[in-house]
């Protein structure tokens, strides 16, 4: 307050009362945004004792981006507070939206690598209205299948379109940007015109009804879940157990094909060939991609992910072309506490081998077609780990990743450590998993079957001898006979045709030769 007694306060004991400074508190004076109640002798400005309650309001409202002459209409109550508040908030949402685009142009351009050059390109694909998206899709579509003669694939490609809602999230602005980079890719054009041949060849003369393609939806989804507990059970593609696996897949697939060109009658080779040969066709990653992206876009629920059921159920079709009558002896005679024995002498000897691992041997080839020592060694980790998962409930989806890191020798120890603490602190081998019941016990003998042909593999690759685990070798040869022996040795399956074993031969070569090396 003034000394004086008025109650008027100088311009420096307001912005020292407010904490708003001199300079910004004369700015807003001299814009009739906080008018003196009076002046000094010598011109000075003083203020009224309301002053520090306007002047809140006016930096309130700076605050929340609101223009000066805005304020000053509403503190001359020209306009209402509420009118200026409402108008500002659509101001601001448009500009939120600008900036949501501006953020989604960049990120793209720092994720794809993008040149200098394309930039302005990817400014005007941002901005395009909902009819010149639809356009651009239209266009690519009627491209990818000139002279194609599959209407109904066409409409449903038609049909899918990449509205935008009014106020997208930055993930629907970044997919349109990478779902129209993605339509000018020679991949994606081919692949769709493929799957377009394919339809034309086998769909019926008049289409698909709509009650045939709501079956054909359901035995996706069958598919899909069938495949994937499989793969949860740890149910090899190639084992016995896969067999009944297949049988109910191709028993609600038939009825699906009523209509087609020289539809399948029953379960047999023809069938499975034709349903390989589907499976095998739509197996496009890059169409997988351009729906995922268009239902972002849209903000509708992405297709469910087909990868793992699809590459279980085309192994599983591959490694049984015709029916067969499950012999379920494959799953007897499995004893638990001789398994646990079998795992434990199979990793302590394959134990000793990764410790003798190099890190120059990482890159030397292996009897396994196609691996390095290093992605040998990465995949005895990740049958370590997908056990355990199983014990435990939860089974990994992470086939792909590197389970390995920066020391072999500790990723492999540590994932025996925790197989062998689940497969007994879980009960796991008196217990059976999946739809068909396969003992876990034999699951844990497929483990010790994978570990000692991949051990036999790893000394073969670094010059080490081959006899690994004696004892149970010849025990793991009978199992690796019980539960492979029926199962057809083709391509997409686990294992090579048998081999001839040289005479003389240790269980652990003989093993090998079973499964298709050559201990020669």
């Amino acid at each position: 307050m003034n000394e004086d007694g008025t109650g008027l306060l100088t311009i420096g004991e307001l912005a020292g009362l407010t904490g708003v400074p001199v300079k910004t508190i004369r700015s807003w004076s001299d814009q009739d945004l906080l008018p003196p109640a009076a002046r000094t002798p010598a011109g000075y400005r003083l203020y009224g004792p309301d002053a520090p309650a306007r002047l809140e309001i006016v930096r309130s409202l700076r605050a929340l981006g609101i223009g000066l002459a805005a304020i000053r209409s509403v503190l001359h109550r020209e306009c209402t507070l509420a009118g200026t508040a409402a108008q500002w908030a659509d101001a601001l949402d448009a500009q939120i939206c600008t900036l949501r685009l501006q953020s989604a142009v960049l990120r793209s351009v720092a994720a794809r690598g993008s040149a200098a050059e394309e930039l302005p390109y990817m400014t005007e694909l941002a901005r395009l209205s909902a009819r010149e998206r639809r356009l651009i899709i239209t266009d690519f579509v009627e491209d990818a299948l000139d002279g194609v003669d599959a209407p109904a694939y066409r409409r449903g490609l038609l049909a899918a379109t990449p509205d935008l809602p009014d106020d997208p999230a930055p993930e629907q602005i970044g997919a349109w940007l990478e779902l129209a980079a993605l339509v000018r890719e020679p991949e994606l054009r081919a692949a769709l015109r493929r799957l377009a041949e394919y339809s034309a060849r086998t769909a019926g003369a008049v289409g698909e009804a709509p009650a045939q393609e709501q079956a054909a939806i359901g035995v996706a989804e069958l598919m899909r879940t069938r495949g994937e507990a499989a793969v949860a059970a740890g149910i090899a593609p190639d084992s016995p157990a896969a067999e009944p696996v297949i049988a109910e897949l191709v028993a609600a697939w038939l009825p699906t094909q009523t209509g087609t060109a020289d539809p399948p009658a029953e379960d047999g080779p023809a069938a499975r060939a034709r349903l390989l040969e589907q499976l095998e066709t739509a197996a496009e990653p890059v169409v997988e991609r351009y729906w995922q992206l268009l239902c972002t876009v849209t903000g509708r629920p992405a297709p469910p992910r087909w990868d793992t059921a699809g590459t279980w159920t085309t192994a599983a079709l591959r490694a049984h072309p015709g029916p067969y009558e499950l012999d379920r002896s494959a799953f007897d005679g499995t004893d638990p506490d001789r398994v646990l024995r079998a795992y434990e002498e199979v990793t302590r000897d394959v134990a000793a081998l990764v410790a003798a691992v190099r890190p120059e041997d990482l890159a030397l080839p292996t009897p396994c077609a196609g691996w390095t020592v290093r992605e040998l060694l990465d995949h005895m980790v990740w049958e370590n780990l997908m056990a355990t998962s199983i014990a435990e409930g939860t089974p990994r989806a992470d086939h792909t990743a590197d389970h390995l890191g920066d020391d072999h020798r500790t990723a492999f120890a540590d994932s025996v450590y925790a197989a062998r603490a689940a497969f007994t602190g879980s009960g796991m081998l008196h217990r059976t998993y999946g739809p068909y019941e396969a003992p876990g016990a034999m699951i844990v003998q497929q483990v010790v079957v994978e570990l000692l042909a991949h051990g036999w593999d790893l000394a073969r690759a670094i010059g080490a001898p081959t006899g690994l685990a004696p004892k149970a070798a010849e025990e793991t040869l009978a199992a690796a006979r019980r539960i492979y022996g029926a199962a057809p040795r083709t391509e997409g399956s686990s294992f090579a045709p048998e081999r001839p074993a040289p005479p003389g031969a240790g269980a652990t070569d003989r093993l090998a030769a079973f499964l298709g090396r050559d201990p020669a």
